[in-house]
């Protein structure tokens, strides 16, 4: 009797782990204060990056659990261990790719030069002593860095923000002249603030989705997944929803 017992045992966890109500559950780090891809609306952290992922999840058959933490904060997540993926609108870089892996590429964009909506400045807010906002460890802060402070192009402030939050806010306070950030979160920004985009830096970016370097299982699920939301007609339907 108890043989049998144990053997009906066995066969329940068999069946349940099969139907997927064990499925592996992975965290997913991001920084919601990136519109549309990543933000908090009514205490929950939506967008594009976020529908995405869990799109993904549900057709490769594992669940995710999204933490919100400061952009810099990410990759030092994945390489921890506290972060299994990250999908913040990350572009794909060299250097980053030499701690990280990505997947194949999601979306492209460039960046944008935000100014308050009284100024009338335009690209050459970049040059000269003129202070400029950026989220710290953004590919636009990489960008001003490189092409602007090393050459001496621009010789006012740098000012590094952890939030495009706070970035807006000083901008729309008059307390920097410029910010610079990802073209299509520019754009979400200068609906609702009184600001506005004056020109765009043609870089190029792709975003990825990221995991821990050399984990190759995930990476493959992620792509996989990436691929079927593309080809089933959700990746376009995704782009209407917060891009159109």
């Amino acid at each position: 009797m108890k043989k049998s017992l144990i053997v009906i045992l066995v066969l329940l966890a068999v069946a349940t782990f099969s139907t997927g109500v064990m499925a592996q559950r992975y965290v997913v780090g991001t920084n919601a204060s990136f519109p549309p891809f990543e933000y908090v609306e009514d205490g929950e952290i939506v967008g594009f990056d976020i529908d995405l992922v869990k799109e993904i999840a549900k057709l490769q058959g594992f669940e995710v659990e999204v933490r919100d933490i400061s952009f810099d904060s990410l990759i030092p997540g994945l390489a921890s261990g506290s972060l299994d993926i990250v999908a913040a609108g990350m572009t794909i870089t060299a250097d980053r790719e030499k701690v990280i892996d990505f997947s194949d590429p999601y979306y492209s964009a460039n960046q944008s030069v935000l100014v308050h909506e009284e100024s009338d400045a335009n690209l050459t807010v970049l040059f000269g002593n003129h202070d400029v906002g950026v989220q710290t460890g953004t590919t636009g802060d990489t960008w001003v860095r490189d092409n602007l402070l090393e050459d001496e192009i621009l010789t006012g402030e740098l000012r590094n923000y952890d939030s495009y939050v706070f970035v807006i806010r000083d901008l729309a306070n008059g307390n920097i002249d410029a910010a610079v950030l990802d073209k299509p979160v520019a754009e979400t920004y200068s609906q609702n603030n009184p600001v506005n985009v004056v020109a765009e830096i043609i870089t190029g970016e792709e975003y990825g989705i990221a995991v821990g370097e050399g984990n190759e299982e995930l990476l493959a699920e992620i792509n996989a997944g990436l691929e079927k939301v593309k080809n089933n007609g959700t990746m376009e339907k995704l782009i209407q929803k917060y891009f159109e």
